[in-house]
């Protein structure tokens, strides 16, 4: 059993590590500093 165990804990700890991660892409990319960036297709008029 120590072995589904250790596995069971490295799960856990690679789905906190992608969320943690997934959601502070998601804070950044739509959060409160993305109303100070450029749309670069926006900007040019060609």
């Amino acid at each position: 059993m120590d072995t589904a165990s250790n596995a069971s804990a490295l799960i856990l700890a690679i789905l906190i590590g992608v969320i943690t991660l997934t959601s502070i892409g998601v804070y950044f990319s739509f959060g409160p500093g993305s109303r100070t960036l450029l749309d670069p297709w926006e900007l040019d008029d060609d």
